[in-house]
């Protein structure tokens, strides 16, 4: 059998590559990829220039952002500033203190007071404002005054007609200068070393500390209300003094008065009744009527309930004076932080320190 001739392979007929002037010719007709050659060599140069656009910006090939899984940041608020305290000159000027009927500072602690309404603060803020050095050493040397008059044996009734005297006239200044404001600046532009600033709109605490010396003098006997002026004025500073400077570490009792002020008129009180009824009286002596003379009795009512004859349940020596300073001590400091309808302590101290110890000795002195 004849051998069967191979079949040639079809040959490949390639398109040639059109020239310049076919390639302007066809600029406006579509025509499909030329061939395999001309798509590849797209495609790589395509790629290189992709790849080195990436090179040079550093950047990831894509970036893909889902806001639906994470929104936006909240933008914070603007930092403002707060305006400075009265821009016009330069104090404080709150809108509620300027009303006639304003009880704005008695919403507020006073100790310390607010800054920038008398002007000799704001140059002596420690000196002045914060320690209140000038008020203090006022408050402190009438103590020391009411006892050298009693040392020279002076009577209570002829101090308080001085007192009166001298009350009628600060007050009405006082109410002068809340109703003319020129003479308003001028008072306190000279006595603005004494006074708070919480009492610019206020009444000056001079008018209470007056107001408060000569009921206890005018109504209580002559040692009652001589120990009523003592504790207004020693006990009062030392619970301002310290509980200014160690109030923050101890509880507060109420807005402005904590417990290291309170355990320290406390002290002071005690120190106060043991100087006076222990040192000053038995060297100057007691006269008219005093009320403590270095005896404490328990009452008839309970000594009959108890079956104790007549001379018993008497107590005196230090034991009598140290009970008598003990409760002295008590009240000051009860009369220094409580709150009766928003009066001034100036006032409150003395008075109910003096009402306290004339009942205490009312019960255990007759």
């Amino acid at each position: 059998m004849a051998q069967q001739a191979a079949v040639p392979p079809t040959p490949q007929v390639t398109e040639p590559t059109p020239g310049p002037s076919e390639s302007r010719d066809k600029q406006d007709s579509y025509f499909a990829p030329i061939g395999g050659p001309v798509t590849k060599r797209t495609t790589s140069s395509s790629q290189f220039s992709d790849e080195r656009a990436r090179a040079r910006s550093r950047s990831p090939k894509s970036i893909v952002t889902n806001t639906a899984q994470s929104p936006p940041r909240p933008k914070k608020p603007p930092a403002t500033t707060p305006p400075p305290n009265g821009t016009a000159n330069g104090h404080l000027s709150p809108s509620s203190a300027a009303s006639s009927t304003s009880s704005y500072w008695r919403t507020i602690s006073r100790s310390p007071s607010p800054l920038g309404l008398i002007p000799i603060h704001l140059s002596w803020r420690t000196f002045i404002h914060r320690h209140e050095i000038p008020r203090k050493a006022l408050h402190l040397s009438i103590g020391f005054f009411t006892l050298n008059l009693y040392s020279r044996g002076i009577s209570q009734h002829s101090i308080h007609p001085y007192l009166l005297a001298a009350l009628i006239p600060i007050a009405s200044v006082d109410y002068l200068r809340h109703t003319f404001p020129t003479f308003n600046r001028f008072y306190i532009r000279c006595l603005g070393a004494l006074m708070r600033e919480s009492e610019v709109d206020g009444w000056n605490g001079v008018i209470w500390y007056l107001l408060g010396a000569w009921t206890v003098l005018r109504f209580l006997p002559k040692d009652v209300g001589v120990m009523g002026v003592l504790l207004l004025s020693w006990c009062d500073t030392a619970a301002s003094t310290v509980g200014r400077l160690y109030g923050r570490y101890t509880p507060r009792i109420r807005r402005g008065k904590s417990l290291a002020g309170s355990a320290a008129a406390m002290a002071v009180g005690v120190l106060t009744a043991g100087l006076f009824w222990g040192w000053a009286v038995p060297r100057y002596g007691n006269d008219e009527g005093f009320m403590f003379n270095g005896e404490l009795r328990v009452p008839e009512m309970v000594k009959q309930a108890v079956g104790w004859k007549q001379d018993e349940g008497v107590l005196g020596g230090w034991a009598a004076l140290g009970i008598v300073s003990l409760w002295s001590g008590f009240v000051a400091s009860a009369s220094e932080v409580v709150d009766i309808f928003g009066w001034d302590d100036n006032l409150t101290i003395p008075v109910l320190s003096g009402i306290g110890l004339w009942g205490f000795f009312k019960v255990f002195c007759e």
